[in-house]
């Protein structure tokens, strides 16, 4: 699992068929931090995040098994959104 922020959203309005209904958002990773790395990506919503929110996603073949249609091709997948961080690595 990954951390991300969620910083803009994707209309696709032709896409394959089994995306249809999907919500895909930019999603930027972030480290324990809090700071971003490198290479924001494209997540499919399962959890109805929004724009400024930070989440939980997951990526390769765990992606897809987070949503019903498991044919749809998904490389990431938001699976949490998150509320709070705790812990001595998280400088608090």
């Amino acid at each position: 699992m990954h951390m991300g922020i969620v910083v803009g959203r994707v209309t696709a309005t032709r896409k394959d068929e089994n995306l249809v209904g999907a919500k895909l958002l930019i999603t930027q990773p972030i480290g324990l931090d809090g700071g971003a790395l490198p290479n924001p990506i494209i997540t499919v919503d399962t959890v109805g995040a929004g724009i400024g929110e930070k989440v939980i996603y997951v990526t390769g073949s765990m992606a897809s098994r987070a949503i019903k249609n498991k044919d749809a091709p998904i490389d990431a997948a938001i699976i949490g959104i998150i509320d709070s961080l705790e812990g001595t690595m998280l400088g608090g």
